[in-house]
């Protein structure tokens, strides 16, 4: 027992020895008061290790480490809190104090008692020593120095590398959080249905089910133009007058109906034969049976290729390689109703919106700053601030007047009280444009009066180039409000097709809201557009921000 006590005290001046040599030689290095203490102490930690059995003539670092079981180490823990209460309570002679080191007791005693009642207490001390060779001591004084030395003097320099170091990890832990649901929207519109849910968790490296071509001459999948839409169908059985009674996969929009086809009419295609593999061999299924049963064509082995087999769905698995399902993408659009043309005419409307709503805005919001920021009429200031009052109004309070003026212009069911509103400006976006102009030194504007430049003129050719920055702001809040517009088209639009994209989706959610991998593309589809504004477009929009005061200035 008293020598594991004193390889613990030579363990312990061994380290602290260490720690003090390294604090001198950097104390040194940096030419700070305090070296000779430092070296004092360093040189009496190291003289009372050589004198313990942590050191028995050897250079090394000593190691030592105690056994104890859960009880013990219940023991130490609390019984050093215990003592560092009474310690702050000596210091502090406060009466919270006392309450600490009362619980610290207590809780002491129960970890006493707890230790005494366990049949399997003991106590062990391991001891043990890293050797060093006198070469590899130099080799480690020479790296400390050396660390040390590069430290000191570029002590400065470090701090600022670190600092940037943590921002930039901050902010791409940022984006890797923050931009973890737009990646999970782009897997899986790629994923196929049975990757959608998995009991070994998310996925999110997207397979595809392998396939081969195949001509099933019994059943064959004819193509052809029925009623002005590119169809694809599959047999489902046989007329008296040769014709076939097939079955429309595709478009989505008529998936299901049932069609007579003549095969001078229609072209016969290979169907995707999916891969299937077994026990020794791959197979491409030809046939699904009525009883749920799976007519095969072997692949391999080599010898057996061709042979027609038999089974139940137990008995194969399916081949899968790594790849997108892109046919998520094309099946969304041919989802749509057949009037929309895939979709396109929902992507016309919102474009329509979007080119009115932001040239109109624009427009009029630059105007009416430019009026309150430049000109000079009486009333100007009341003016602006009930401008600037309006933003209080809740959209809901507004909102019955308009759908009634509307209804009296006889606008319901047109786009018209979607963009008409935009060339009466907008209070914020006044506001916003305002703050820029306010900015502009009026000599700019002598300068183009004494060139001759009317007032228009000088708005036009000298003052808008000047907040092109807020322009893009207000630009891509428009766009951004116009594309996902989903309210108003719901108020005043009744007619299919007068509705926007943002209607579309939520139409394809209703009728494919089961389907996610359909409904994932069909979203992917139509936040691209914004996506693509903003990354083109985001110099603009922080450097309006910034310079507009909204940057946290």
């Amino acid at each position: 027992m008293t020598s594991n006590l004193l390889f613990a005290v030579g363990t312990l001046a061994d380290w602290f020895g260490m720690a003090l040599v390294i604090r001198t030689l950097y104390l040194l290095a940096k030419r700070q008061p305090g070296v000779g203490v430092s070296a004092l102490f360093a040189g009496g930690s190291l003289l009372v290790a050589a004198m313990t059995p942590a050191f028995h003539g050897q250079f090394g670092l000593p190691l030592i480490w105690v056994v104890l079981p859960f009880s013990g180490w219940a023991v130490a823990t609390v019984g050093l809190l215990c003592l560092v209460n009474v310690l702050r309570y000596l210091l502090e002679r406060t009466g919270g104090r006392l309450k600490g080191i009362a619980v610290s007791g207590v809780l002491l005693l129960g970890a006493v008692w707890l230790l005494r009642t366990d049949p399997e207490a003991h106590f062990d001390v391991l001891t043990g020593k890293i050797l060093l060779s006198v070469e590899s001591i130099i080799a480690i004084f020479c790296l400390a120095l050396a660390a040390i030395g590069i430290m000191a003097f570029a002590n400065r320099e470090m701090r600022k590398l670190a600092t940037r170091f943590v921002i930039h990890v901050t902010l791409l832990c940022g984006c890797v959080v923050f931009g973890l649901p737009f990646a999970w929207l782009m897997i899986t519109s790629f994923k196929e249905d049975r990757d959608m849910a998995s009991p070994n968790g998310l996925v999110w490296i997207p397979k595809v089910q392998k396939t081969v071509p195949y001509l099933d001459p019994e059943e064959p999948v004819f193509q052809g133009d029925y009623h002005g839409n590119r169809v694809e169908a599959a047999t489902i059985g046989r007329n008296s007058d040769g014709s076939y009674i097939t079955e429309v996969r595709r478009p989505a929009s008529l998936a299901g109906m049932s069609i007579n086809v003549r095969p001078e009419q229609f072209r016969i295609i290979p169907n995707d034969a999916p891969v299937v593999a077994g026990k020794g061999y791959t197979a491409f299924v030809t046939r699904e049976m009525s009883d749920g049963r799976r007519q095969l064509s072997l692949m391999t082995p080599a010898s057996l290729k061709g042979t027609v087999k038999v089974v139940s769905p137990d008995e194969v698995e399916p081949v899968r390689e790594v790849g997108l399902r892109t046919r998520n993408y094309t099946d969304a659009l041919e989802s749509m109703p057949v009037e929309t043309q895939s979709g396109l005419l929902y992507l016309r409307n919102t474009l329509l919106l979007v080119v009115l709503s932001v040239f109109g805005t624009v427009l009029s919001s630059s105007l009416v700053a430019y009026g309150f920021a430049r000109l000079r009429f009486p009333g100007r200031e009341p003016l602006f601030k009930i401008l600037l009052a309006t933003m209080m109004l809740p959209g809901a309070v507004t909102l019955m007047p308009q759908f009634l003026l509307f209804r009296w212009l006889g606008w319901i069911d047109t786009l018209l009280p979607l963009w008409v509103p935009a060339f009466f400006g907008g209070a914020f976006n006044v506001f916003l444009l305002r703050q820029f102009l306010v900015q502009i030194p009026l000599e700019l504007e002598d300068a183009s009066r004494i060139d001759g430049a009317g007032i228009l003129r000088t708005f036009w050719t000298v003052m808008l180039p000047q907040v092109k920055p807020a322009l893009a702001v207000v630009a891509i809040w428009t766009f951004m409000g116009a594309w996902n517009s989903f309210m108003g088209p719901l108020i005043y639009i009744n007619s299919p097709e007068n509705m926007p994209l943002a209607y579309a989706l939520q139409l394809f959610q209703t009728e494919r809201g089961g389907e996610a991998g359909m409904m994932m593309a069909f979203a992917s589809l139509t936040i691209l557009p914004v996506v693509a504004l903003f990354f083109f477009a985001q110099r603009y929009f922080i450097e309006g921000i910034t310079f507009s005061g909204f940057g946290g200035r």
